[in-house]
């Protein structure tokens, strides 16, 4: 078996890759400016990049595609959301508590979730009210507006600032988790163990209950949800939460999503004999080679080789 992929980078569209990476610097400190393979890039702690490439006209975020946002572990979100309330360049965004109205900035500051579910349905809402159930304060997560109409995730309390996870949509959650493991060897998310899901199996409907608190006031569908790994970095996602399928990314504000392989060539030859689509054949990355293949919701994966 070939040894899973490393996280490599995110690939950003961006009418002002220098600006923009200017923006992500400060806040997110952690970070540094730098180049890889003639794009501008945005350097992470963890030895992962978002790269950029610069584009005329403001990258389009519709229709929505697999890739959702992405976002940073902080060391303390309370801390980091007063130092972005007295910056005029940071939009932050409400997370509406119910369908009637209401929202937070951070996540604890509403009724706190129930088991492995990141929001509570109508009815859990009215059952915390009626027993006064409070919320617990502290870490959580939050967003804010991010250059290019980026959406942009900040949580802690974590350890160390860091560039942590890409979020996606997937047509079918569980399906989408076997092809990951099957394809790419990635392992399930830490905390998102359950029964393996085989393809006799995985089309699980999508949950009927909306929760909250959520980004849209109208609230989102959280189950069933699953999540793999890179390296350190996770992808993450939901069910698809419109009626429409989703949409390749290429060209939109986030492009694809890079990772690192050491044999590009015995990579290739894999995801051959399994029927994988290739978008684009090997070809030249600066001093390497790259492959770019489709994941099961159109997201596009780039391999890039590392030794």
């Amino acid at each position: 078996m070939l040894t899973t992929p490393g996280f490599h980078h995110l690939h950003l569209n961006s009418v002002d890759p220098d600006a923009a990476i200017d923006w992500y610097v400060r806040q997110f400190p952690s970070c540094t400016k730098g180049e890889w393979a003639g794009y501008p890039a945005l350097l992470s702690p963890n030895n992962v990049m978002v790269l950029f490439n610069k584009v005329d006209t403001p990258p389009p975020t519709e229709p929505q595609s697999a890739i959702w946002h992405f976002g940073w572990h902080v060391t303390d979100v309370r801390a980091s959301l007063a130092t972005y309330q007295a910056r005029n360049e940071v939009q932050l965004l409400p997370l509406y508590t119910t369908d009637e109205g209401g929202s937070v900035l951070v996540n604890s500051d509403t009724w706190p979730s129930i088991g492995n579910v990141l929001g509570l349905t109508r009815e859990q809402i009215a059952d915390a009210r009626a027993r006064n159930v409070q919320p617990k304060g502290g870490g959580g997560f939050a967003y804010m507006a991010g250059p290019d109409n980026a959406l942009v995730e900040y949580a802690g309390n974590y350890p160390a600032e860091r560039f942590n996870h890409v979020h996606l949509w997937q047509e079918e959650p569980l399906c989408a988790l076997l092809w990951y493991h099957q394809h790419l060897n990635a392992p399930v998310r830490a905390g998102f163990a359950g029964p393996s899901p085989t393809e006799a199996d995985c089309k699980v409907p999508r949950g009927a209950d909306r929760t909250w608190p959520a980004l849209n006031r109208e609230g989102m569908f959280r189950t069933p949800r699953a999540g793999v790994e890179f390296g350190n970095v996770v992808l993450t996602w939901y069910a698809n939460q419109g009626a429409a399928p989703l949409a390749s990314p290429r060209g939109q504000l986030q492009d694809h999503i890079a990772l690192s392989v050491a044999d590009l060539d015995a990579w290739v030859a894999k995801l051959h004999d399994e029927d994988v689509t290739l978008l684009e054949p090997p070809y030249r990355l600066g001093e390497t080679r790259a492959v770019m293949i489709e994941g099961p919701s159109k997201e596009a994966l780039e391999l890039v080789e590392t030794r």
